[in-house]
């Protein structure tokens, strides 16, 4: 018996995630006191001040279970965001509500899911764990999305149909008016899940978001994340606002205490510090257009794009570039396991941080690698 024997058929192609160096590890490389990551799309300025202060209030209790549910922060989002409260539902990361999703609606051998290609990568790897079809419909020219291709993917046998709006690795976003006419297209069994990670970055949000239309379907989905806007990516916390009956069926089968005592009050704080997100939404509106004028005068073509982070296809080969960027101490995002391999993502910086990337790529384009 072979020791792949004992594991699932689904299981046993799979690879490790692999990530790209570590900041220390870059630092050592190439010989550099200073690593700067733009690749993660995290806060620029990193976690609110409130934050900070709550978490370090909170540090006694840790030896305690959070409350079943997160009943504070469900309810704290569902005031903010107009919804009925039993329709939020607190995950490890919106992740953890994505996974869910599949295992809860989806029919192994039976069901299909459908989202674009290139698509995030939880998609995929969620529906192949669940022994579940992915179904992958093509984006259009400069990665704007064919909704009529995506609906025309759909069957009675759909589950799910994944959207990004913005999307990640582009940018590219369609207004809310066109997400709801594509979730009155879809089959009636099938949940459209809009995955709006990025919505907060939009302007004007209220156009491209679903999240203030929520009740005017019922087969629509919208998840957020705390990772971006609210720089809690290491705290893994995330929500999903859902019909109703889905919510409480995820909420059944969901590990308990998924949503640790930290990210709640953390969440919970970081609502709270309007000061904190207005200050996070004005840097990355003013470093995105700084960085779109200025690559494209290098001569790069730069993807318009709703998100915290430009999409670019630079003048050179982009993995030479790339490698040109860690030498100087920028982390960028290159995009070969998009299938884009000559393109890369920045993540929108502070000020200094767009600064030195900048200068970091006219001295590349300028001087070479």
């Amino acid at each position: 018996m072979q020791p792949s024997d004992r594991v699932r058929e689904e299981v046993r192609g799979f690879t490790p995630y692999a990530p790209g160096l570590s900041m220390e590890e870059i630092k050592e490389k190439y010989g550099l006191s200073r690593v700067i990551k733009l690749a993660s799309n995290e806060n620029p300025l990193g976690a609110s001040p409130l934050v900070k202060r709550v978490l370090a209030r909170k540090a006694d209790t840790v030896f305690r279970y959070p409350r079943a549910g997160n009943p504070a922060l469900t309810a704290a989002l569902a005031a903010r965001h107009g919804v009925p409260r039993q329709c939020v539902v607190a995950g490890n990361g919106s992740d953890e509500i994505i996974d869910l999703l599949v295992r809860v609606t989806c029919r192994p051998g039976r069901d299909n899911v459908v989202a674009f290609d290139p698509c995030f990568s939880i998609y995929v790897q969620q529906t192949r764990l669940c022994g579940v079809t992915l179904r992958q419909a093509k984006l259009g020219d400069d990665f704007a999305f064919d909704l009529g291709a995506l609906a025309g993917a759909c069957d009675d046998d759909t589950a799910l149909v994944f959207l990004t709006n913005p999307d990640n690795p582009s940018g590219y976003a369609v207004p809310a008016d066109d997400v709801l006419a594509l979730a009155r297209t879809i089959p009636k069994r099938a949940l459209l899940v809009v995955d709006e990670a990025y919505a907060e970055f939009a302007e004007p949000e209220a156009v491209y978001s679903t999240m203030a239309r929520f009740n005017e379907t019922d087969n629509v989905v919208v998840l957020r994340t705390f990772s971006k806007l609210y720089g809690l990516a290491g705290l893994r916390l995330g929500f999903g606002v859902l019909p109703p009956d889905i919510a409480d069926y995820l909420l059944r089968v969901r590990l308990p205490f998924s949503v640790n005592l930290l990210a709640e009050a953390a969440g919970l704080a970081a609502l709270e510090d309007v000061d904190f997100v207005a200050a996070s939404l004005e840097a990355v509106a003013r470093g995105r257009t700084l960085l779109a004028e200025k690559l494209a005068a290098l001569g790069c073509k730069v993807f318009p794009s709703q998100a915290n982070f430009l999409m670019f296809t630079p003048p050179l080969p982009a993995a030479d570039v790339f490698e040109g960027l860690l030498k100087r101490g920028i982390i960028a995002r290159a995009l070969k396991s998009y299938g884009l391999p000559h393109m890369l993502r920045v993540s929108i910086g502070n000020d200094e941080e767009n600064d030195a990337f900048l200068a970091a790529m006219k001295d590349i384009v300028d001087s070479g690698f």
